[in-house]
């Protein structure tokens, strides 16, 4: 294959810029193919591109440094498979409800919040989110805590989440987010209690257009909003 016929140092860094699962599958093709993909530096790069918050302390001068020595007795591939298992069983904890509710289930505001919560625990990284909870097969709402925890949480720009959603092939999927608002007085007298309504993709959730929806997904029950309530949206739905 045309790697293995390049540079060491060239061949490695064009590796790095692929997924882990498919240098895993490349690594398969040959013994030529596993030694070079296989090879601790690019498991290296992989693993502190994914979790670079593990690393900083070491950089810093901390003693806490330990999570960096793993990886030198075990080897950065070993330690690189065995994070992700881990990162992926305790997400899939972390989004279980949402993940268990039927598609026609409304999930109200406050659950909704604590699973995003529950991410920020974890300390997700951007390209954990992607690996984990920005599939196509996934429940839409588990796509959307995705996007709302690396946009408020890991205040990752827009275009990227954008890119992402693409790359993933879920930008055009819809949600409907439902809130109501106290009703206003007039005239001494308190009119009824206001409902909005607003189905979006998720690319428009990333625009102006669906900025005040994010806004109201991130506040949840708050002061004037009553009760917030988050959905798979119905296609057929007129909102």
């Amino acid at each position: 294959m045309g790697l293995l016929h390049l540079p060491l140092d060239v061949a490695l860094k064009i590796a790095s810029s692929l997924q882990a699962s498919d240098i895993c599958a490349l690594g398969c093709c040959s013994r030529l193919c596993r030694e070079l993909f296989d090879s601790d530096c690019l498991w290296e790069s992989l693993a502190r591109e994914r979790w670079p918050y593990i690393y900083a302390s070491s950089s810093t001068g901390s003693s806490s440094s330990t999570p960096a020595k793993f990886p030198i007795s075990m080897g950065w591939k070993s330690f690189y498979i065995l994070r992700h298992i881990e990162i992926l069983g305790r997400a899939q904890a972390a989004v279980k409800f949402i993940e268990q509710c039927p598609p026609s289930t409304p999930i109200e505001g406050g659950d909704y919040l604590r699973t995003i919560l529950g991410l920020r625990d974890l300390k997700l990284s951007f390209i954990d989110v992607q690996m984990v909870l920005f599939k196509p097969q996934l429940n839409g709402l588990l796509n959307l805590v995705g996007l709302h925890y690396c946009t408020n949480l890991l205040e990752i720009p827009a275009y990227r989440v954008m890119e992402a959603l693409q790359r993933c092939k879920i930008s055009e999927k819809h949600v409907c987010v439902k809130w109501w608002k106290l009703g206003r007085w007039f005239y001494g007298f308190r009119m009824r209690d206001e409902q909005h309504t607003r189905r979006v993709s998720l690319a428009e959730l990333l625009t102006a257009e669906g900025e005040d929806v994010l806004g109201v997904l991130s506040r949840g029950p708050v002061h004037e909003v009553l009760r917030v309530q988050v959905s798979v949206s119905d296609p057929f739905d007129s909102h």
